[in-house]
């Protein structure tokens, strides 16, 4: 049984000027042989976007690339003919698949926008692209780990191709939450905003968790909390 905290001040920085990013795992220049991933779940970087910048149309393949934002709006145009634009509690998947092309760029000309990147590794190669998007409401995610993503899409979650279920929740200070693990299931918790306790480890705002080996994730809210949960094979 292990639970083991990835603080927030380890992770991997990249300032672009126009980019702020923090990676919880390697990607792109930063490179850590302990921190390759966890699971299927490869990426975590948590992004700031000044405003009016972003990334410029670039090209991906058999991904599962899923977009959390917290404050701000992300514009997302893409090669099969996607065009939108994601707010806080909006949660956008995008399945590369063989082969899709999109620019993400910061919706507003004076302010800054705050989001997640996620990869998960897809169960399968060659996949057709597609795209995803849906509002899950505050009301939805207090007090509860909501699902918003899985590998079936049930309970109205967005499907990915994988079998790994991603929980979104919001929690007051003080509240608890358990979600059980089945058994050779390990769980990933990602702190968004606030703090909490889970598994009796104090994390914080940036901290990762990974969770393997127990049979549940228990979380106690230490104020105003934004997680996610992420049940992994």
């Amino acid at each position: 049984m292990s639970v083991t905290v990835r603080p927030a001040q380890d992770r991997g920085h990249a300032n672009h000027g126009w980019l702020d990013s923090h990676h919880t795992f390697s990607f792109a220049n930063y490179h850590d042989p302990a921190h390759m991933g966890f699971g299927p779940l490869r990426v975590i970087n948590e992004d700031r976007v000044a405003a009016g910048a972003g990334f410029d149309t670039h090209g991906h393949r058999d991904m599962e690339i899923i977009s959390y934002v917290l404050e701000g709006a992300l514009e997302h145009k893409d090669s099969i003919g996607t065009g939108s634009v994601i707010r806080p509690g909006d949660v956008q998947v995008m399945s590369a698949g063989t082969g899709i092309r999109h620019s993400e760029f910061n919706h507003s000309r004076s302010e800054p926008v705050h989001f997640l990147q996620i990869w998960i590794m897809p169960n399968a190669a060659g996949l057709k692209p597609r795209y995803d998007q849906k509002a899950f409401a505050d009301a939805d995610r207090r007090g509860r780990a909501r699902l918003v993503a899985s590998g079936d899409g049930r309970e109205g979650s967005l499907m990915i191709h994988q079998d790994a279920d991603l929980y979104a929740a919001l929690l007051k200070n003080g509240e608890t939450i358990t979600h059980s693990l089945k058994p050779g299931r390990k769980a990933w918790v990602q702190i968004l905003r606030g703090s909490a306790d889970i598994n009796q480890a104090a994390v914080r705002l940036g901290d990762g968790v990974a969770i393997t080996g127990e049979a549940a994730v228990s979380i106690v809210s230490r104020g105003d909390t934004e997680l996610l949960v992420f049940d992994l094979p």
